[in-house]
């Protein structure tokens, strides 16, 4: 048989199983309304294995496999669609909706805004550009930030979550998990590290450059051909204002521009970060879920067993409902050895029907979930 024989057989079955498919989709729907009549669960795991343990044998063994993602396929697909007939709203469901109306249309140009670091950090800038007349009060620590919020001490913190050269800040990711917390608004910017000293300091005098971990990552090029001895620092403004106070002229910090002007600074070289395309991404965080007009990404939390297809099973859904993943991030659980937490971005309008279909579904599913909030980008 040549190859068009073949494609012309492959069409023929197609057209079969489309059929098929469509007929049990149709039959997938009579029993969504007897389970929403009858107040019974979506997710039916005996019956999915009674299929799928059924399936894979009649397809044999050098089949089953194949077999088994196909049909894992399409019990994801027949639960979407059922969780759309049924059309049942969460609690969370209900909550973003009422939040969505509830919300005044623009943010607060005012509020106390908690930060880490001290005058002249990023966290500041960032703070800047999201409200108009911010009182900051600052940190030492992310905990602490996230402290001050959950306390009540500042209605609002601001927290760097992710850098485009340097990565993810997996403490920030793990307080989102230990503090119930929303985000109300994100933003991405622009980093442009300089290399600070005291005035008179000449560029060959320098042996020890200080900086926060990532901003030292960021410029690792720029310190490896120097040969400078990296130091850590719990954020840029920091280590800035440390070497000002040193006496030392053998000692630079890694810093903003802002930051010369703020600790006295001589800027010994510009623009040392490793890429120009530099961006932190910055979340504001709140007790209170707060939804603004526009917004169109949402992050969640997703808890997972540890055990083949779980994260799987889990994009699975947001592919069935054509629903666009923007950002995945996994962290392991403390004191769990089989469980991971997972950080999903979603873009899609908060009134999108699908977004509201896997809200749905997520809070009716077996693994824990959390919403964190859905909320504009800048």
């Amino acid at each position: 048989m040549d190859i068009q024989s073949c494609r012309n057989e492959i069409n023929s079955i197609d057209e079969q199983l489309v059929g098929l498919f469509a007929r049990r989709m149709r039959i997938a729907k009579e029993i969504a309304k007897y389970k929403a009549e009858n107040h019974l669960p979506v997710y039916d795991p005996e019956r999915e294995r009674q299929i799928k343990n059924k399936v894979t044998a009649l397809a044999g063994e050098e089949l089953a496999d194949y077999t088994g993602v196909l049909y894992q396929t399409l019990f994801d697909v027949s639960r979407s669609y059922q969780h759309t007939v049924m059309n049942r709203p969460g609690k969370v469901s209900a909550m973003i909706e009422q939040i969505a109306q509830e919300t005044p249309r623009l943010r607060p140009s005012r509020a106390v805004v908690a930060c880490q670091g001290v005058e002249g950090a990023y966290s500041q800038h960032a703070c800047d550009k999201m409200f108009k007349y911010p009182e900051i009060l600052y940190f030492s620590s992310f905990k602490d930030v996230c402290r001050a919020v959950d306390s009540g001490l500042c209605r609002y913190g601001v927290l760097p979550i992710e850098n485009s050269t340097a990565g993810s800040v997996n403490e920030v990711y793990d307080l989102l998990h230990t503090y119930h917390f929303y985000i109300t608004h994100s933003m991405k910017l622009h980093i442009a590290h300089t290399l600070l000293a005291p005035r008179g300091t000449k560029l060959g005098d320098i042996k020890e450059v200080y900086s926060h971990e990532q901003a030292l990552r960021q410029c690792a090029d720029f310190l490896n051909q120097g040969g400078y001895q990296p130091h850590l620092c719990r954020n840029t403004a920091e280590a800035a204002k440390l070497v000002a106070a040193s006496g030392r002229t053998d000692i630079a910090a890694l810093g903003s521009r802002d930051c010369a002007e703020l600790y006295d600074l001589e800027i010994l070289s510009d623009d040392v970060q490793n890429n120009q395309n530099n961006y932190t991404r910055f979340i504001c965080i709140s007790k209170t879920p707060e939804i603004y007009p526009g917004a169109k990404k949402t992050s969640i939390l997703l808890t997972l067993a540890h055990k083949p297809g779980a994260l799987y099973h889990a994009i699975a859904r947001f592919a069935s409902l054509g629903l666009n993943l923007t950002k995945l991030e996994s962290r392991p659980i403390p004191g769990s050895d089989f469980e991971f937490l997972f950080y999903f971005d979603i873009e899609a309008p908060v009134d999108a029907p699908a977004l509201r279909s896997l809200i749905a579904r997520l809070e009716r599913g077996g693994e824990s979930f959390t919403y964190l909030g859905t909320y504009t980008e800048e």
